[in-house]
């Protein structure tokens, strides 16, 4: 059993991509954050709560922006998310940009057979090898993490933060 102190660590590990993967990739980064936008614009700077959010923009989301259900849903929670953490810090929330997309265990699973993930992107599910070091691998050994968070490096690079 887990304690409640224990620390959540987040394992950087480098994506290899093809450059079909690419066009997946970036499209999947604007659709989230343009969703994450739309949302921010469009709902009640007040509200916070991500199930009252989620029953005011889901479909739009999924229409507008062609993110999976879960996508969609995970727009919605970090808005929500962010909302509450910048009420308490009283600051509004910032453009968000094509950089971070949000995962959990119905869009993400990691393999440590072949050391590989597997992502919900827009235009479908690829599976991408890891270009990792021993370091990871032991971080990574014998987990099933349940949440990871994508993101695009200014130097270019796709990295994946599974959370363990």
């Amino acid at each position: 059993m887990t304690s409640a102190m224990e620390e959540v660590q987040k394992v950087a590990c480098k994506l290899q991509v093809t450059s079909d993967q690419i066009n997946k990739l970036e499209s999947t980064f604007r659709a989230f954050s343009d969703a994450c936008n739309y949302i921010n614009r469009e709902v009640d700077p007040k509200l916070t709560n991500n199930v009252r959010i989620q029953s005011l923009v889901y479909r739009d989301i999924r229409e507008k922006f062609g993110l999976s259900a879960n996508l969609a849903v995970r727009a919605i929670n970090r808005i929500a998310t962010d909302r509450k953490v910048a009420k308490k810090q009283g600051k509004s929330l910032p453009v968000y940009h094509p950089t971070r997309v949000d995962y959990d265990a119905r869009i993400f699973t990691f393999k440590e057979a072949d050391w590989t993930v597997s992502l919900t992107l827009v235009g479908g599910r690829e599976r991408f090898k890891l270009a990792i070091g021993n370091y990871q691998r032991g971080l990574l050994k014998g987990k099933v993490p349940a949440s990871a968070t994508l993101t695009k490096r200014e130097e270019g690079n796709y990295y994946l933060k599974i959370k363990v």
